[in-house]
C-alpha cells in the first residue's frame, strides 16, 4: 500500500513514511493510493468478532507490511486494554431507530482516545524499530491534546508539545492535559483561537529549522493518517452490532476538523452499506454552509459551549474534496491555494452533487444545543455532553428514511463539559469516573504563550530532551 498527496506534489510514500511525516511536503494530506474494498460477506463474516480483532481487520490492509500482523495485534490490544467498557465502544438506544454510539470509554472521555492510543504505541514501535526521537506538535480545541499526551505519555522517544487556545477549553478538558507529570510533556496556552494555533502548527511542519538536526516533528492532530484509519473501525463495528451489512444503517457526527466523519466516509467506500453522514455543526458552520449553498468562506470563529468543534478550518475537509474532484491533486492545490489567500472555496457543481448524495448537515446554535440536551434527559433520561447533542439533533433533523437506523457518535462524557449541561437544566455536575476523581486537586503545568511563531518555536527548541 503506497499513499498519496492531496495535491499530487510528493512521490507515493510508504504507511511508515506518512505516519511519521503526518503532512505532505507539498502542504496536502496523506490519502491511500487504492482504497481496500471488502466484499458484503466478508463483512458479514465479522459479525461476532470482538473490537481489537474487527479492528486487525480493518487496518490491516492499510499497513500492507510495514507492521508485522503479529506487531499490529500487539499495538491493537494494547491501545484498548485501558478503555473502562468491556465492549469499547458500546451502541445505546435512545428512541425509535436512535442509537447513540458511546466513544468516551477510554482514558480521557473522548472519541480521541480510539485513535490516539493507536497512534502512540504505532509511534513507538516505529521510532524504536529506526533508532530514532521525534517531536510531537499538535493543536487542540479541547480533546485531541488530552487524548495525545495519554497515548504519547510512555514513549521514551518522543518530546510532546500541545496548544490549546488560552481560556478557550473546558476546565476539564484543560487539567486533563495540564496535570498529567512527564519531563517528555509540555503544553502550551496560546493567546488565541483554535485556527491559530492549528496555523502555528502547520507553519512549523513547513519550516523545522528551529529544530536538532536528529529531531523532526511528528504530526498527532487528526491529518495524520493513522487517526482516520483507526476511526474506521468504529463505523464497522456499529453497523455490525445492528445487523449489518444486510441492513444499511445512517450515521451522524457532530463536525469540526472533518476527520470523525471522513473515516465514515472511507467505511462506506470500503463496502460498507451507509445510507446516509450527517454532519453536525454549532454556530462555526463552515461545513453546513458549504454543503447546503456552496459557501465555503471563512468567518470569524465563535466561542461556542461545544469548544471541541469551534474550527472554521476543517482540515480533513480536502480529503474528501480529492475524491469529489476524481483525485485530481493540481485541482485541489488550486482550491486550497484560493481559499488560502482569498478566504472562499467554492465547489463545482458536478462536486457539491457528489457531495451532496451521500452527505448532509445541520447547525445548532447554543441556545438550540441546549435544549436538546434538556429534551433528551427529559425524554429518556439520557445525558447527552454538548457536541454529541449537535450529533442527535442533526441526525434527526436529516433523516430521510425512518426505517433506516441512525447513530449519533457520542464524542465525549458529558462529565467533560459541566457548565453546558448545568445550563440545560441537569442540577448538579455530572461525576467524572472514579479513575479521575481527583482531577481538579492535582497540579497543573503549562505555559501561557503569544500568538508568535517564534516564541512557540523557542519555547519547543529550549525544553527538548537531549
Amino acid at each position: 500500500m503506497k499513499y498519496i498527496s492531496t495535491r499530487g506534489g510528493v512521490a507515493p510514500q510508504s504507511f511508515e513514511q506518512v505516519v511519521l511525516a503526518g503532512l505532505a511536503a507539498d502542504g496536502g494530506l496523506f490519502v491511500p493510493e487504492t482504497i481496500p474494498t471488502f466484499s458484503q460477506d466478508e463483512i458479514a463474516s465479522w459479525a461476532g468478532l470482538s473490537y481489537t480483532d474487527l479492528a486487525f481487520k480493518v487496518m490491516e490492509p492499510f499497513v500492507a507490511g510495514a507492521v508485522s500482523d503479529n506487531e499490529l495485534k500487539r499495538i491493537i490490544d494494547l491501545s484498548y486494554s485501558t478503555f473502562r467498557h468491556r465492549a469499547i465502544a458500546p451502541l445505546v438506544q435512545t428512541g425509535h431507530n436512535d442509537w447513540v454510539l458511546e466513544l468516551f470509554h477510554g482514558p480521557t472521555l473522548a472519541f480521541k482516545d480510539f485513535a490516539l492510543q493507536f497512534l502512540g504505541h504505532l509511534l513507538d514501535n516505529l521510532l524504536e524499530k529506526r533508532g530514532e526521537k521525534a517531536v510531537i506538535m499538535g493543536a487542540t480545541s479541547g480533546d485531541t491534546g488530552s487524548a495525545a499526551i495519554e497515548g504519547c505519555r510512555r514513549c521514551g522517544n518522543i518530546d510532546i508539545f500541545i496548544l490549546h487556545p488560552h481560556n478557550r477549553v473546558s476546565d476539564v478538558q484543560r487539567r486533563q492535559m495540564t496535570t498529567v507529570a512527564g519531563s517528555n510533556i509540555h503544553n502550551i496556552a496560546l493567546e488565541g483561537n483554535f485556527d491559530d494555533c492549528q496555523n502555528l502548527v502547520k507553519g512549523s511542519f513547513a519550516n523545522q529549522t528551529f529544530l536538532p538536526e536528529d529531531r523532526k516533528l511528528v504530526a498527532v492532530n487528526s491529518i495524520n493518517w493513522a487517526r482516520i484509519m483507526a476511526q474506521i473501525v468504529y463505523y464497522f463495528w456499529a453497523s455490525l452490532s445492528l445487523g449489518g451489512p444486510l441492513r444499511k444503517v445512517s450515521f451522524a457526527v457532530p463536525t469540526g476538523n472533518f476527520g470523525d466523519i471522513f473515516a465514515g466516509y472511507l467505511a462506506h467506500k470500503m463496502g460498507l452499506p451507509v445510507d446516509q453522514l450527517v454532519i453536525g455543526t454549532n454556530a462555526n458552520d463552515i461545513l453546513h454552509r458549504c454543503l447546503s449553498a456552496n459557501d465555503h468562506s471563512r468567518h470569524q470563529l465563535i466561542h461556542s459551549l461545544s469548544p471541541s468543534m469551534d474550527i472554521m478550518v476543517s482540515s480533513n475537509f480536502e480529503r474528501l474534496l480529492f475524491d469529489l474532484y476524481d483525485r485530481d491533486g493540481a485541482a485541489i492545490a488550486n482550491l486550497m491555494e484560493a481559499f488560502r489567500g482569498q478566504g472562499n472555496l467554492v465547489l463545482s457543481n458536478e462536486a457539491l452533487g457528489r457531495a451532496q448524495g451521500l452527505f448532509a448537515s445541520h447547525r445548532l446554535d447554543d441556545e438550540s444545543t441546549l435544549a436538546v440536551i434538556r429534551q433528551e434527559y427529559e425524554t429518556s433520561g439520557y445525558l447527552l455532553d454538548p457536541h454529541t447533542a449537535i450529533g442527535v439533533a442533526a441526525g434527526r433533523h436529516c433523516r430521510r428514511d425512518p426505517a433506516v437506523p441512525m447513530i449519533a457518535l457520542a464524542t465525549a462524557h458529558p462529565a467533560k463539559f459541566p457548565e453546558a449541561v448545568k445550563k440545560a437544566g441537569y442540577p448538579q455536575d455530572p461525576p467524572l469516573p472514579h479513575h479521575m476523581a481527583d482531577l481538579f486537586e492535582r497540579t497543573e503545568r503549562f505555559q501561557v504563550l503569544p500568538n508568535d511563531m517564534a516564541a512557540v518555536q523557542n519555547f519547543i527548541a529550549d525544553n527538548i530532551s537531549q
